[in-house]
């Protein structure tokens, strides 16, 4: 048998050999596209890849605080209306500069997009109506119970096996939630600020529902769609989706408010942009934990711009939650890794 030649030396390891690239929800490294050869390959750079991510968390950090400061005039229908509308001229400059625009229109399952746009449009109203009536730590905590719920959702529709290990660590997780929960579910008073905390608390709970749907519905679509076509899809739906609450009142923004609105666009947009990228340097398993920096910025941020001193019960959940997180993503990676061993010990060697 003759030995390979550069070319095969050098050829780039196929995605399954990296099953955590391949659940990255909306962040495909080369999914396949029906009209188009694959997107590029990934190249190897953990710290990049870290860059990229901590880069991104920081942006939508920055995207809910102008979300939050405009809340208390405009919607969360209007502001989702802002944040897809400018997010959408920033994804196509990108697809264009990278080449892949055209793949980036082209789709497979158009009901498949809409059906993600739809829970995901719902994830980001629920939550920025959390953010309208919560402290930012706490609306930022209580998202993180979406990757704990897909979990189980990808063990409900796809047929994920869910073992012992992270079904305790959901569980975990969902106690924190409950931590951070129980305080806003005690109404003190019915019809002034405690009830509107509530129902914010509820929005948010909601939320992570609707946005670990979401991540079930990307993890099918990323086997035959690019990841542009993700991206570009999700925004424009949102925009259409975000219409049907003009009904439901809009409001005139200031001119400062239009500036947040828009910005909380263009940051949305770029932030995307530099999530998929950080997913095409490392493994989801490297870079996933970097997205809980969130939390600090978001004490941090609530603290110093809104005034929001958190409680003793909204930091012991949220470390919970992201404890179990954390469990989550290091159980994901060593099973990815034992699948790659056993794939190479299986793989024919001549």
């Amino acid at each position: 048998m003759k030995p390979p030649g550069r070319a095969a030396r050098a050829r780039p390891r196929h995605l399954s050999e990296n099953p955590g690239l391949c659940r990255a929800p909306g962040r495909g490294i080369r999914g396949r596209h029906p009209s188009g050869p694959p997107e590029s390959p990934p190249r190897v750079n953990p710290l990049r890849g870290i860059f990229f991510k901590v880069l991104s968390v920081v942006l939508f950090t920055f995207m809910a605080v102008c979300i939050k400061s405009a809340a208390p005039h405009v919607p969360p229908g209007e502001a989702v209306f802002f944040r897809s509308a400018f997010a959408v001229p920033v994804i196509l400059g990108w697809l264009a500069w990278t080449r892949r625009l055209r793949h980036g229109l082209a789709t497979e399952h158009p009901l498949g997009h809409f059906w993600r746009g739809l829970v995901g449009t719902a994830a980001m109203g629920l939550g920025f109506t959390a953010l309208a009536f919560l402290p930012l730590p706490e609306a930022t905590a209580l998202g993180y119970a979406a990757p704990l719920l897909t979990v189980v959702f990808a063990a409900m529709f796809l047929g994920e096996k869910v073992h012992a290990f992270r079904l305790t660590a959901v569980f975990v997780g969902l106690v924190g939630v409950i931590v951070v929960l129980a305080p806003r579910l005690t109404l003190t008073d019915p019809t002034g600020a405690s009830a509107l905390q509530a129902f914010g608390a509820m929005a948010a709970l909601f939320g992570a529902v609707c946005a670990a749907l979401a991540q079930v519905t990307v993890r099918k679509l990323i086997n035959t769609e690019a990841t542009g076509a993700i991206v570009l899809y999700f925004s424009l739906t949102s925009v259409v989706l975000s219409f049907v609450t003009i009904p439901f009142g809009w409001a005139l923004p200031t001119g400062t408010e239009a500036a947040l609105l828009i910005g909380a666009g263009l940051l949305g947009g770029v932030g995307q942009i530099f999530l998929t990228e950080s997913y095409r340097y490392a493994e989801t398993g490297v870079i996933a934990p970097f997205e809980y920096v969130s939390m600090i910025l978001s004490l941090a941020f609530g603290y110093l711009i809104f005034g929001e001193a958190p409680t003793i019960g909204m930091l012991a959940g949220a470390v919970l939650i992201v404890a179990a997180g954390l469990f989550i993503i290091w159980r994901e990676r060593r099973l990815g890794i034992a699948r790659a061993a056993a794939r190479k010990v299986m793989t024919p060697q001549g």
